[in-house]
This record gives structure tokens, sequence and C-alpha cells, in this order.
């Protein structure tokens, strides 16, 4: 399997919620709210398995000290392949020169992923959000 990784924006909002949807997470749901969030970040890096979008990684930054990964998903079909992990690492590579490059995990179970790529667990944080489902 020859996966192609890009920063072009090419997928569709079909795509992006199919992807969503291969993984059970709630922005499935609102796909034209996704699609716009992704094509408004500051970076999304696809994983491509010929015109299929396997996985991606979206990073918003604020240009100099702190880039904030989120949304790291691989369709399970492509499980075991290394897409994630060539994702983060296509992230660190391209933020090698901010003083943080952060991840919160929304699923504690997440956590030894990125672990192996690098990253430690902050003392004594806490991830915190609100919902606004509206």
């Amino acid at each position: 399997m020859a996966i192609e990784y890009t920063e072009e924006k090419r997928f569709t909002q079909d795509q992006v919620q199919a992807l969503f949807r291969s993984v059970g997470w709630e922005s499935a749901n609102y796909p034209e709210r996704l699609f716009k969030a992704l094509q408004h970040s500051d970076t999304v890096i696809s994983a491509w398995d010929g015109d299929h979008l396997a996985g991606l990684v979206r990073v918003l930054d604020d240009t100099e000290m702190v880039a904030y990964m989120h949304w790291v998903l691989v369709d399970p079909a492509y499980h075991g392949h290394g897409i994630g992990g060539h994702l983060v690492e296509l992230v660190k590579a391209k933020y090698h020169d901010y003083l943080f490059l952060e991840v919160m995990p929304e699923e504690s179970k997440n956590a030894p992923f990125y672990q192996k790529h690098g990253f430690h667990l902050m003392e004594d944080g806490r991830a915190m959000q609100i919902v606004n489902r509206g």
C-alpha cells in the first residue's frame, strides 16, 4: 500500500465526514462545520490511499510559540500501517522551531501513542472543554 501525504486541502466534505464516521467521532454529525473548520485550520496533513482519505491530522498555531495538534485520526481499515505515527512525525518536523507542540488526547487510552512519539504528560495538567452543540 502506497500512502501519499499532503498538506493540500483537497478532501471533500463527504470524504471528511466518512473518515470521522469511521472512527465514531461526534464531529461527523456536523459535516458543514467540520469541513469549514478543516479548511480554516493552520495545517492539515492528510493521508491518501489513491482517492481514499485514510487519515489526517490538524494543527492550530500562533505562528511562533505554540502549535496545538488536534484530530489525529486514521480509518480503522488502515490501522497498524504506521499512518498515524507518520502524521505525528510530519507535524513534529514542521513545528520543530516552536517552543511548545501540544496535544490533548481526548481519551486517556491514547496517551501511550503520543508518548511513543516523544510527548509527555504535563505535570498537574488537566484537559478542559465546553461543548456547544447548539
